[in-house]
């Protein structure tokens, strides 16, 4: 097994790991390097597979999009698929409305009855509920559920593994319908929707060249939207909206981007009622005002 990771600085980040989800749309997995000496942050991105399937590199750097990547690749240990169980942990995520535990399948359930488990397999598609801009979704997912007594329906732009989407349906909402433009992602929402025994719908679904089925919502002015998005597809997705749904909560930004998509949603009448922020990220609850 070949690692092929690519090292970025952190505020290039986003536009490296655009370009990396199209090649790798199984995901990829991140890390956060500690600046040292004042030097600015850095993500690495890593890729796995087969000799052949990835090639083995020297230490190089590289341009993409003008962006300056630090390029490698090693061989990976004979005991990989146990040290990769290691880098999925469930995560759990309390409130006062709900609490919500997300974890891979092997993994044992919650010891509190009442939390709401979600079992995603992090082999399939991009999202298992650690990475924070899903954290900060969830979070806030939670906080909507304690002014939200509709539990009407909910669109999941972009929906990767299907946490999000499934956490809403856990949660009571209804219709659910789960959109992404990768077909192993709608599979994989199918699979793990079908692990916790929820109905929502799935849909291939591109918002580059496709309206946004804003009808699913009901009535104008209902309805949830779930965007784990990165910060061009936040604007894209914006400008797409002829009429804002009741609430709206995006994440996948940097915390300094997130002023500017809240500006651009807010111009389609979606106002900022909460932000939450972990690490360098940040995501935006936003509700028609």
């Amino acid at each position: 097994m070949i690692r092929l990771a690519l090292r970025v600085a952190r505020a290039d980040s986003e536009l490296v790991l655009a370009d990396l989800l199209e090649l790798a749309p199984d995901g990829v997995e991140e890390l956060e390097l500690d600046s040292e000496d004042g030097a600015e942050p850095q993500v690495e991105y890593a890729v796995y597979g087969p000799p052949g399937e990835l090639p083995r590199l020297p230490d190089l750097q590289v341009l993409a999009g003008g962006v300056a990547v630090q390029v490698s690749s090693s061989e990976v240990p004979d005991d990989w698929p146990e040290r990769w169980k290691r880098f999925h942990r469930p995560v759990l995520i309390e409130a006062s409305t709900a609490s919500l535990h997300v974890r891979p399948p092997w993994e044992p359930p919650s010891a509190n009855a009442e939390t709401i488990e979600i079992v995603i397999d992090p082999a399939q598609a991009f999202g298992t509920g650690a990475h924070a801009t899903t954290r900060l979704c969830l979070e806030l997912l939670l906080e909507l559920v304690g002014e939200d007594p509709s539990r009407g329906p909910v669109l999941d732009v972009g929906a990767g593994s299907g946490v999000l989407a499934i956490a809403a349906a856990e949660l009571g909402y209804g219709p659910v319908l789960a959109l992404d433009n990768d077909p192993l992602s709608v599979q994989a929402i199918e699979d793990n929707a079908r692990v916790a025994d929820v109905e929502l719908a799935v849909r291939l679904f591109d918002l580059r060249s496709q309206r946004l089925p804003l009808s699913e919502l009901g009535r104008a002015g209902e309805g949830v939207v779930l965007a784990n998005l990165l910060r061009p597809l936040l604007l894209e997705l914006a400008a797409a909206l002829a009429e804002p749904p009741a609430h709206l909560i995006a994440s996948g930004l940097l915390r300094e981007e997130a002023d500017e998509v809240a500006r651009a949603f807010a111009r389609r009448g979606l106002a900022e009622r909460g932000r939450r922020e972990r690490g360098d990220w940040a995501a935006l609850w936003l509700s028609r005002g």
